[in-house]
């Protein structure tokens, strides 16, 4: 292997840096430390997975990855550069899907896709773009329907497919599917497997769900009890892609990762659940 591979490997696997970073909350009364001394690295292309009880930082260290708030010390890089507020490179997704009611699924995604490539590409493009979009969630059929229209599921494949058309560099997702119904959840989990085959995208998804975590993940990071939260362990999980569900439930090493998931959480890490995540 020559130096420029290997230069571009060890970029590639240092993707996002998370170094030292500490988050203090800071109020007229007290203060509140969530995060203490976390250390990460996400590799190019890798699915990865935040999860801890609530209260343990998971969506704190999320915002922080998407430039929505500032660490109060330390460095997060992505692709080399600090993270120093929110970017188009970095698309993100709520539990809540946080689309315009007013607005049908399309123009809620042409709203974002006008916004970041408006300046540079003509109406067709964008329209374009859109529908590619649409098309890759499977909702084309629903296009000029309101969110009023459609089920709970499909709100928020509308929410991932605003996020994927302005083709970010990283896909971070806060619980997306925690409202959903056990089925819709399955259904989206089996979905957004085909979309990160599709796009190579590097995700980071908060998730209280262990078999979710094991399920979609490349690596899942598992954090203390906070306050003054921290990585406890991060466990690799070296299931072969495509993963299909069915196939999963009778696979030994799919039961091994889950169980030491449950081990982390509930022998090592167990606690009443009394605050917020």
């Amino acid at each position: 292997m020559n130096n420029t591979n290997s230069e571009k490997n060890a970029k590639d696997s240092k993707y996002i840096e998370i170094q030292h970073v500490e988050m203090v909350f800071n109020t007229r009364q007290t203060s509140f430390h969530a995060l203490r001394d976390i250390h990460l690295c996400i590799a190019k292309g890798e699915f990865v997975s935040l999860i801890g009880h609530s209260g343990c930082g998971k969506s704190t260290l999320l915002n922080l990855l998407a430039g929505l708030t500032t660490a109060t010390s330390g460095t997060l890089l992505c692709a080399n550069r600090e993270i120093a507020g929110p970017s188009p490179e970095r698309g993100m997704v709520f539990q809540n899907h946080s689309l315009l009611p007013w607005l049908s699924c399309f123009e809620n995604i042409y709203l974002a896709v006008e916004r970041v490539f408006g300046a540079t590409e003509n109406k067709a493009m964008l329209i374009e773009r859109s529908m590619q979009a649409l098309a890759l969630v499977n909702l084309l059929p629903a296009e000029k329907k309101r969110p009023h229209e459609i089920s709970g599921g499909m709100k928020q494949r509308v929410g991932i497919a605003r996020a994927l058309a302005i083709e970010p560099k990283v896909l971070l997702m806060d619980e997306p599917f925690g409202a959903l119904d056990a089925l819709s959840r399955a259904n989206l989990q089996d979905a957004l497997l085909d979309i990160v085959a599709k796009t190579q995208s590097t995700v980071v998804m908060v998730t209280h769900d262990v078999d979710e975590a094991v399920l979609l993940s490349d690596k899942i990071v598992m954090l203390t009890n906070g306050p003054a939260a921290t990585i406890g362990e991060i466990l690799d999980v070296k299931l072969p892609r495509p993963r299909q569900r069915l196939e999963l439930a009778n696979d030994a090493r799919y039961a091994q990762y889950r169980s030491k998931v449950l081990e982390f959480l509930y022998q090592r890490q167990s606690h009443p659940e009394k605050s917020v995540a």
